[in-house]
């Protein structure tokens, strides 16, 4: 399949209207965002199932938006998105890990937008949660909790009604359901522009990037959500390209996400 250098216009038409409106609906922006009393209802109820959490993660999650990412990360990876099509980098866009599936909502917003019909957004998750840490084959998991969380176990059923209300449901977005151990594998023949990993762990992040990486194209976006956050999640990432010879300039989003480009 041959993919096509896209025009993507410098100025604020149409399109760029049409996205931004889509960003504040994911973030929940356009009603307000959530309310005070129902912010503190919510915590209250993390605090009672999970006493042991610290102040930043019962916080963490919010009550309607269908990302749980900063402004920052979407509006970021609107802007790579954009690129691949401008630069005619070839392939597809996945997230691994999707919570409510908003990056992928994003994602898919953005070939609509313009008007792109060969490419396909990859929805990649368990849709039951995080799974219990694999300690046999990745040792670094071994004091990860977010299997116990089941604020981030969000069904496929729902994913699609959230794509849905964006009237964003069609042939170009797959649905991949499983582990990523058991699901990742079928995607290696696979061409991508722009891979986006937010599974938290060790063994997620580095099950995404041996089965997704060698497929990603040459100018096209690595993003690691949780690189800034989380210390089993940033070693996967060197532990990877330490054992490729791989050096690429990491760059940051914010405080959590980074970013590169594979040369």
């Amino acid at each position: 399949m041959g993919f096509q250098t896209q025009h993507v216009p410098s100025v604020a038409g149409a399109e760029t209207r049409y996205l931004d409106l889509v960003e504040r609906v994911l973030l929940d922006e356009v009603h307000g965002g959530e309310g005070r009393a129902e912010r503190w209802m919510r915590i209250a109820a993390l605090r009672v199932r999970h006493p042991w959490l610290t102040r930043d993660w019962r916080q963490a999650w919010p009550a309607r938006a269908h990302t749980m990412i900063s402004r920052a990360r979407l509006g970021h990876l609107r802007r790579l998105v954009e690129a691949t099509l401008r630069e005619g980098v070839a392939g597809d866009y996945i997230e691994t890990g999707v919570w409510r599936g908003g990056a992928c909502i994003l994602m898919r917003a953005v070939l609509a937008a313009y008007g792109v019909r060969d490419r396909t957004v990859v929805v990649a998750d368990s849709f039951s949660g995080l799974p219990r840490p694999d300690t046999a084959r990745y040792p670094a998991d071994k004091h990860d909790t977010l299997s116990r969380f089941s604020e981030l176990a969000v069904s496929e059923d729902e994913v699609r009604r959230n794509f849905e209300a964006y009237g964003l449901l069609d042939d170009q977005v797959f649905f991949l359901k499983g582990l990523f151990k058991d699901t990742l594998p079928s995607m290696r023949e696979r061409r991508f522009a722009l891979i986006r990993l937010d599974g938290d762990m060790y063994g997620s992040t580095m099950d995404a990037l041996a089965n997704l990486y060698d497929g990603l194209s040459p100018g096209g976006y690595a993003v690691i959500d949780d690189y800034g956050v989380l210390g089993v999640c940033r070693q996967a990432v060197h532990d990877f390209l330490d054992a490729r010879g791989l050096t690429p300039v990491i760059e940051p989003v914010d405080d959590s996400a980074v970013w590169w480009r594979k040369d």
